[in-house]
Parts: structure tokens; C-alpha cells; sequence
């Protein structure tokens, strides 16, 4: 079969994805972007959006969209643990217009972000799945990737120098699924996520959940929709079906935290679940990023955080904002984009930046989901919290809730098409 040939192929069309293609495909890359799963769909997800992000949306073109259809503003934060409860204000960012973060239901947000990339002129290949992917090596980078239309006899390849992988952790490449662990641990983490009406959560609250073997949190979406989504550990959730083996594994595990948290028994008093239960994982928290790659990772290819701290969109479209800017920003011409030289040095910069960036989120997350799943060693640290609520601002403020890590000139630039004057090193990225 003839292959088809782009500049660029885009794995995945979540927020990562879909925002990586409206860029190249705005700066004049022909850009392949190929997605397995039919768009709306619901997604295990905490669906918040921080305030630093609000901008990246309106530069993608989707800004007006989202603030319509989002839900209130998120202006405080609370740690939810047993029978206690502490609130504290979530910082406010420094934008205008955009001091607080919002949530919206990834059915919407990833539809409004892959109908731009469409309109921005990428080809949009959905549902199709990626049965192969062959880098042919040597000093001209072409990678080779096969497609099948999912549920149809229908096959195609499509080749492009640069290759971006975006797709979900626990929905590795070909090359990676044979290394998958088909095995369960005891400390394995699930996530689960449902939809709620008629919930008494306050408008604006961000609560943070605290149980023993996992953490979750509430938020208010648009429409009024609730979602409460947690991670549980493999041991927790087995004690949690054995408490109720009539239930399926996500209503065990509602449950579970209506029992363990009264601030979740209160939210859902009235409350009165849309659709099923949504679970998934075991989720891998870490860098995946590699010296040896041949291809872009961003998203949660290239690393995930704890969901603890709620910066897996922020993470996703803020590392697509970085890898492009690397790309776009020595003008390579359409020749220079196969060269493996070049192709290293920009995987190089740009793996400095999302570290730099980044790899402070994934230990700080770290340390909260562990010091959450275990509500007996954290009791300490929860009456600090009380006595100083001002630490729950701080946490967010370190979390990233008011940081972006492009800066105003590489959002500007991008924005543009990359048509203007190459912005510096220092001014692509965020103070």
C-alpha cells in the first residue's frame, strides 16, 4: 500500500494531541493526528483546569467555548479526611480575565480541542487504531505507521519524519505493550471516576480526599454535573468488593468513600449518578521520557503525576505548547525535520524543559498521594493543616494551579502560526 506522507503524525487526539496538531498544523506542517475512540466519549479524569491553562485555550481558539460551557470558577480548596474537613482559598493567577481555574467534562473539552485541529488542517483519522510503528534508523529519520479503521476491514500507513506520541499510560504503542505488566500488585493504583446530579458540593469548592489505600476528589463541571474520581489501592479495592460483593467495583467503591469521608456521604446526600462507573488503570506515575527515544512524547506518554494534585490537562497541553516550540523554533525547512541530528538536539531541549518544568510536580504529588493514602501516619500533618489553612493555598501554588511553563511570548508566537519573529530561549518559557 502507498504509504501516506505528512510532516508529522500525532498519536492520540486527548488534550496533548489535539493541542500539539492545531499548533504544527498552524505554522504550516502537514499533520496526520489518529485516534482509536469515537469523540464524545467520558474519560476517568479529575476535569480540572487550572487558571494558567485558560490562556492556552484561548490562544488554541476554543477559549470562548470552554468558558460557556465550564463549570464555576474554583476559588477554594478543602482536605477532606474521615470526619473532618479544613477549607482554605486556592491562589489566584496572575491573568487577566483568568484568576481561577474551571471543569469541564472531558466528552466536551476533547471535542472542542479535536474539532480545532481539524479546522486548523489536520487530517483527523478516528476512529483508527496503530497496530505498528517502524522507525527505518539512519541518519534520515521516516517512521512508518500502520493503521487500522477500528470495526472495518480498512488499512493504511502513514509516514512523516517526526512522530508524537500522546496516547494514555495505560495505552502504550505496539512496541509496548508486550513489556506491559499482565500482573497485579497489592500497591497497584486504580482510578475511578462517576458523574453526579443534585450533589450539595458548593459551587467553587475544590475538595481534596483523604482515605485509607487512596485519594480522590469532588469538582463541579459544567451543567452542573458532579465528578467524583479517586485512585485506590489494588488491596483496598479487593477489601471494598469483599464489603460489597453485589456491587460492581465502582459503585464498592462509592460505597467505600461514603463511608470513610462524610464531606463525599454529604456531597452525595440528594446526588443521583449519570451513566456507569468509569475505571481504569493501574496508572504509573513517573517520567517516561528516554534518551534513547526516536520519537516526542508529551502528555502522560511523557510523564504522569499523582491525579492528586489535578495537573494531568495542565501537564498534557503545557508539555504539546513545549515540544512545539522547540520544533517550530529554528525554522527547520521541510528537509531538515528527517535529520536524526536535529531531531536529538530538540528531544534534548525539550526534555531539559519538561523536567524543569515538570519533574518537581511528580515528586510533590508523590509525597501527598502518599502521605493521603495513609490517613493514620498523616494525622499530624492534618492538624497542622487546621491550625494553618494558608498551607493548602501554598501546596496549590506549589502543585503549579498558577504557574504555566510556556511563557506569554512562546503562547503569543504560537498562537500566531510561528509566523513572527523567533521569541528567545528564555521568553518561551514561564517565570
Amino acid at each position: 500500500m502507498t504509504p501516506t506522507v505528512f510532516d508529522a503524525i500525532v498519536i492520540g487526539a486527548g488534550p496533548a494531541g489535539s493541542t500539539a496538531a492545531i499548533l504544527l498544523a498552524r505554522a504550516g506542517w502537514s499533520v496526520a493526528l489518529v485516534e482509536k475512540q469515537r469523540f464524545p466519549r467520558r474519560k476517568v479524569c479529575g476535569e480540572c483546569i487550572a487558571a494558567s491553562n485558560l490562556p492556552l485555550l484561548d490562544a488554541l481558539g476554543v477559549g470562548a467555548s470552554f468558558a460557556a460551557r465550564a463549570g464555576p470558577e474554583l476559588r477554594q480548596v478543602a482536605l477532606m479526611q474521615g470526619e473532618r474537613s479544613v477549607v482554605a482559598d486556592l491562589p489566584a493567577a496572575s491573568l487577566p480575565g483568568h484568576a481561577w481555574g474551571r471543569a469541564l467534562g472531558r466528552e466536551t473539552l476533547d471535542t472542542l480541542l479535536l474539532e480545532q485541529a481539524r479546522a486548523s488542517g489536520a487530517q483527523v483519522l478516528q476512529p483508527w487504531s496503530v497496530l505498528s510503528v517502524l522507525d527505518a534508523g539512519g541518519a534520515a529519520r521516516s517512521h512508518r505507521c500502520e493503521i487500522r479503521a477500528v470495526g472495518l476491514d480498512l488499512r493504511a500507513t502513514l509516514q512523516a519524519p517526526v512522530l508524537i506520541a500522546a496516547h494514555g499510560s495505560w495505552e502504550p504503542l505496539p512496541s509496548g505493550r508486550a513489556a506491559r505488566r499482565l500482573t497485579r500488585r497489592p500497591g497497584d493504583l486504580f482510578a475511578f471516576k462517576a458523574n453526579f446530579l443534585g450533589s450539595r458540593l458548593a459551587a467553587g469548592l475544590l475538595p481534596v480526599l483523604s482515605f485509607d489505600g487512596g485519594y480522590g476528589g469532588m469538582v463541579l463541571a459544567g451543567g452542573g454535573v458532579m465528578t467524583l474520581a479517586c485512585c485506590i489501592r489494588q488491596d483496598r479495592l479487593d477489601a471494598c468488593r469483599r464489603e460489597a460483593p453485589r456491587l460492581s467495583a465502582g459503585e464498592a467503591v462509592e460505597a467505600c468513600l461514603r463511608r470513610q469521608c462524610r464531606g463525599v456521604a454529604e456531597a452525595l446526600a440528594d446526588a443521583r449518578r449519570e451513566g456507569p462507573w468509569l475505571a481504569s488503570g493501574p496508572i504509573a506515575p513517573g517520567i517516561r521520557l528516554r534518551e534513547d527515544d526516536t520519537l516526542f512524547r508529551i502528555g502522560n506518554a511523557a510523564g504522569e503525576a499523582h491525579p492528586i494534585i489535578g495537573e494531568g490537562i495542565s501537564m498534557a497541553m503545557q508539555s504539546a505548547w513545549l515540544l512545539c516550540a522547540r520544533l517550530l523554533q529554528d525554522h527547520a525547512l521541510p528537509g531538515d525535520r528527517s535529520d536524526a541530528g536535529w531531531q536529538r538536539g530538540v528531544l534534548a531541549r525539550y526534555a531539559a524543559d519538561w523536567r524543569h518544568h515538570f519533574a518537581p510536580r511528580l515528586r510533590l504529588a508523590a509525597a501527598f498521594a502518599q502521605l493521603a493514602m495513609r490517613p493514620a501516619l498523616s494525622g499530624p500533618a492534618l492538624s497542622l493543616v487546621r491550625q494553618w489553612p494558608g498551607l493548602l493555598t501554598q501546596g496549590a501554588r506549589w502543585g503549579g494551579k498558577v504557574h504555566c511553563a510556556p511563557g506569554p511570548a512562546a503562547i503569543a508566537w504560537l498562537a500566531s502560526g510561528a509566523g513572527r519573529a523567533v521569541p528567545s530561549t528564555a521568553s518561551l518559557e514561564g517565570a
